[in-house]
């Protein structure tokens, strides 16, 4: 019987194949208390199997074929340092010790703990490390019961069909990599959002993936033929054959388009009209500056720093550390900009043990982003020092997130001043005349934009906390996701407002949000005025096709008229219009 599941669109692109089911392993276990005299030897056995998953985990890391993603190491070394946590460990140790718990019924009860921090976090990225901590957890128990680490690929199921589609409740990195010396074509799971690890790793692979699809791993059969659409984020299961015919039709023809695609990497991004646009990367991590240069960008522009410090305490990196890290995108850029955000943390995701998941109230509303760093202005002199010091190897612009204040310009400007006297008192170069920006995420920001024109080298728009502030929505939410439209004319007004105040100003102004990265409004804010764009290395070559095909003059009425149109049929009729433009 045919049918279709909808979930979250997060790697673009079409897979058609059978279903190769992971059953989740089941974290039920034995719950007894230890005898007294057993409970040290209880402690030994907990030590002993997480011994054997930090082994497991070292040795898949050193196995990384040369063309494994990034992102793939990455992950591996948050496991590592998630199996180590003094959280995790030394609770399920005093849960052995003082309530004689076995150590399964320790582990497990931990994580409930855990888990419910990680429920309470805002930050959806953040939010989506549960899976990891889960996943860590599940390879203890295994390791506690002497079962293997990770999944088995069925020989019978390779022999069958070299078009396997993984559907699983969660994919766990290391899983991953057993995959990706499989022949597969996509991954469906009932987890996971825009930024689990799932989604990054099946864009860094190119792979159509579906994630969030809920009851997909108990709807779906072992060897179903499916299909799935991850420009859309759907799943049609066992599908007709006039369905089925369709899609590899489509399948093809984005073959075809993606080859063709390949060949505009090394064409200057200009319109018709001669006009020069800028497309950048963001990036989430040192090595992604790889993948910015492979995709043709001329620069980074957004390096989101938190990332460099998800790890289970938070911590933010000595000096040295993240100097290096930051250096060596410099060079890696090999004199590209880089823009480097300053670290965008929050109330709702601790960072040092002083606010040890201490969850605020409405932390998107609470002490994140630069309000975080001026309330610890030592923490956030080390991370203005080491950006500064990196810029003596390449062109570096630093960012900062969440302005709204003057007062707030007034602290972030000083602190600027401060470390770069800190360095001058040691005898440390830096750019003297780095470029300093302020993000534009909040509607109190374009409103009171003079004050930012006024005292800034360059402004950034961040378009996802700016829909999300300004229509009070939580994308994250599948309650309200729905109502998350970066089409609203509200959200419009603001853009056009900011790009037409910075026009006149004559500060650089560009995007990098998701509205960035989407092709299909990449003539509309090109017809607002905006030349430079940030998004996603994968996204790139898309956005670049669109402005090759643009010529500027043909976009004025069209945008007038999405401007001008408050009704969403309206909008998107105007948009239609302006595609064809």
């Amino acid at each position: 019987m045919s049918f279709t599941l909808h979930g979250i669109s997060v790697s673009q692109g079409i897979a058609i194949g059978r279903a190769y089911l992971i059953a989740p392993a089941a974290l039920e276990v034995a719950h007894y208390l230890v005898e007294p005299n057993n409970v040290e030897a209880e402690v030994i056995r907990f030590g002993v199997a997480q011994q054997t998953v930090y082994d497991e985990l070292v040795a898949l890391r050193a196995e990384l074929p040369p063309d494994a993603p990034n992102e793939m190491g990455a992950f591996l070394n948050v496991h590592i340092l998630i199996l180590h946590d003094e959280l995790l460990v030394k609770e399920v140790i005093k849960l052995i010790r003082t309530r004689r718990y076995n150590a399964e019924w320790a582990l497990t009860e931990q994580l409930e703990c855990l888990a419910k921090h990680f429920d309470a976090i805002h930050d959806e990225y953040l939010r989506e490390r549960k899976a990891d901590l889960e996943q860590v957890v599940e390879r203890v128990l295994k390791a506690l019961a002497g079962l293997p680490a990770t999944v088995v690929i069925n020989n019978t199921m390779k022999r069958d069909t070299d078009e396997m589609i993984v559907v699983a409740h969660d994919i766990a990195p290391a899983d991953m990599l057993k995959f990706k010396t499989q022949i597969f074509r996509g991954f469906v799971t009932d987890l996971g959002g825009r930024t689990s690890h799932t989604a990054i790793v099946a864009r860094s692979l190119s792979i159509p993936a579906a994630v969030g699809m809920q009851q997909a791993s108990l709807l779906i059969r072992q060897d179903d033929m499916i299909i799935i659409d991850g420009d859309c984020g759907v799943v049609i299961v066992d599908p007709a054959p006039i369905v089925l015919e369709e899609y590899a039709c489509r399948q093809s023809k984005k073959l075809l388009e993606k080859r063709k695609l390949q060949r505009l990497k090394f064409s200057p991004a200009k319109t018709i009209c001669g006009t020069k646009i800028d497309l950048l990367a963001n990036i989430e991590l040192p090595d992604d500056a790889r993948a910015a240069l492979d995709a043709g960008a001329v620069g980074v522009g957004l390096f989101r720093t938190e990332f460099l410090f998800m790890n289970p305490h938070g911590d933010l990196l000595e000096e040295e550390q993240q100097f290096n890290a930051y250096r060596y995108v410099v060079q890696t850029m090999n004199g590209f900009p880089v823009t480097i955000r300053t670290i965008d943390v929050g109330s709702d995701k601790s960072i040092n043990s002083r606010n040890e998941f201490e969850v605020a109230p409405n932390p998107a509303l609470g002490l994140r982003a630069i309000r975080w760093s001026l309330s610890e202005p030592q923490m956030f002199l080390t991370q203005l020092r080491s950006i500064l010091r990196a810029s003596v190897f390449g062109p570096v612009k630093i960012l900062v997130p969440m302005l709204a204040h003057a007062c707030e310009i007034d602290q972030t400007l000083a602190l600027i001043a401060q470390a770069k006297q800190q360095l001058d008192d040691a005898g440390l170069e830096y750019d003297p005349h780095i470029l300093v920006g302020a993000m534009i995420e909040i509607p109190a920001a374009v409103i009171a934009l003079p004050l930012f024109l006024k005292r800034f080298d360059f402004l950034s728009i961040g378009t996802n906390d700016l829909i999300q502030y300004t229509l009070a929505i939580d994308r994250a939410d599948n309650a309200v996701a729905h109502l998350y439209n970066p089409l609203h004319p509200a959200i419009l007004r603001l853009i056009s407002m900011t790009l037409y105040a910075t026009r006149q100003a004559g500060i650089p102004v560009s995007v990098c949000g998701e509205m960035a990265g989407d092709p299909t409004l990449t003539k509309l804010l090109l017809g607002m005025g905006l030349t430079e764009f940030s998004m996603h290395p994968s996204q790139l070559l898309l956005v670049k096709q669109e402005v090759l095909r643009t010529q500027l003059k043909s976009l004025g009425k069209p945008v007038e008229d999405i401007l001008a149109s408050y009704k969403p049929e309206e909008v998107q009729a105007a948009l239609d219009r302006l595609m064809q433009a």
